[in-house]
């Protein structure tokens, strides 16, 4: 074990020990409060470009196995705990967590006041730093975090998109928790276009496990691409960054409203706002956890969610004629779900997929598949 420092903005620091001798990376530093879940939270495409701080003390202690992964690689710029665990315990692990932070190069510290340091992004906000285990000297760290671009502005979704075109379920693509479907037959009824802006494999997952055939779409898709599917619906995935950066994703939804049933799942969600006139603002500190009560205003029930994002849609940017707001966050009121008055089209800002976190919300992909039903329905009438 060797010193690490991590260095933040606003010129505090914080000291621990590194899980490698060399290494620094630079990122925007936010926390975690979940308990568990850190291997679907490492491969998160919605991480990208950000160092992630588990509030939780003790991380590790279950493993790591080759299924629960949200994504073919590690996407976290670095990861701060309190103390990782040495000796997991778990039939379904293949190593620990430390040699797979280590395996993927991933920057890694431990042994820091992880309390203090939440508190700190609590009061002053999410901010970028660098995560270094070679160099101490504040000076020339504080330079290096200037020359760092910050999220606000980023398009962080070019690094993670896929780059062409796929079928979920074809192919080396597939993962399903350790259940070998590759000989399975699946009965589908829906075809649906999903524009990868950095989409979780538990999303395609549960959309295949409701009968659809998913065509995944790399972020810069047009709309004549998607149209050559004759897809039955538009689904927008989750993803990094700051969601007015992704004008390409944007103009291309706008260009679909009206065209067909729409459904939008965080970033998505955030895009889907602009696309419909709406603005966007970066939060805080943002929404990271699977802890967050949300009401859904369409039935009057409240689930506990899993959420993952830094920007957040403007209620009163909206336009009311024709925009309802459908589901809001219990601890700070920011809009959680919102439909379109007119056309097919809805999306929410926490995460009903889960992976990780609780599934109070699954039921919410039920509304995509009966907005493509009825869809369907009146296109034959």
């Amino acid at each position: 074990m060797s010193k690490a420092i991590l260095y933040l903005e606003d010129g505090a620091h914080f000291i621990g020990e590194s899980l490698s001798s060399t290494g620094e990376s630079a990122g925007e530093v936010v926390f975690n409060t979940a308990m568990t879940g850190y291997q679907e939270i490492l491969t998160d495409p919605s991480y990208a470009g950000q160092i992630v701080v588990m509030t939780y003390p003790l991380i590790g202690n279950y493993g790591v196995n080759e299924d629960d992964v949200e994504s073919d690689k590690i996407h976290v710029k670095g990861f701060v705990v309190k103390e990782f665990c040495r000796h997991h315990s778990n039939h379904r692990a293949t190593q620990s967590l430390i040699e797979y932070l280590n395996e993927n190069n991933i920057p890694a510290i431990e042994g820091m006041d992880t309390r203090a340091l939440t508190r700190h992004l609590r009061l002053r906000g999410a901010m970028k730093c660098i995560l270094s285990a070679d160099d101490f000297d504040t000076a020339s760290l504080a330079r290096k975090i200037k020359k760092q671009p910050a999220m606000e502005g980023s398009d962080w979704v070019k690094e993670v998109t896929t780059k062409e075109k796929y079928i979920w379920g074809q192919g080396s693509r597939i993962k399903d928790r350790g259940r070998d479907t590759s000989d399975e037959i699946r009965t589908t009824k829906y075809k649906v276009a999903a524009i990868d802006c950095g989409i979780k494999y538990n999303i395609l997952r549960i959309l295949t496990d409701l009968g659809c055939e998913v065509h995944v779409f790399p972020a810069d898709a047009t709309v004549e691409e998607i149209d050559a599917i004759a897809p039955d619906g538009l689904f927008l995935s989750n993803g990094p960054g700051d969601p007015a950066a992704v004008s390409c994703v944007i103009d291309t939804v706008r260009q679909c409203v009206g065209k067909l049933p729409i459904f939008g799942i965080c970033l998505g969600h955030q895009i889907l706002g602009l696309a419909l006139g709406g603005r966007t603002y970066k939060l805080k500190f943002g929404h990271h956890g699977a802890n967050h009560p949300v009401k859904d205003l369409l039935d009057n029930r409240i689930g506990i969610t899993s959420q993952n994002h830094g920007f957040c849609v403007d209620i009163k940017s909206l336009p009311s004629a024709e925009v309802e707001v459908i589901a809001i966050n219990l601890n700070d009121q920011t809009l959680e779900g919102m439909r379109h008055k007119k056309y097919p089209i809805l999306s929410f800002q926490h995460h009903p997929e889960a992976a990780p976190g609780p599934h109070d919300a699954q039921y919410l992909f039920k509304y995509f598949i009966e907005m493509m039903e009825k869809h369907k329905v009146a296109g034959r009438q």
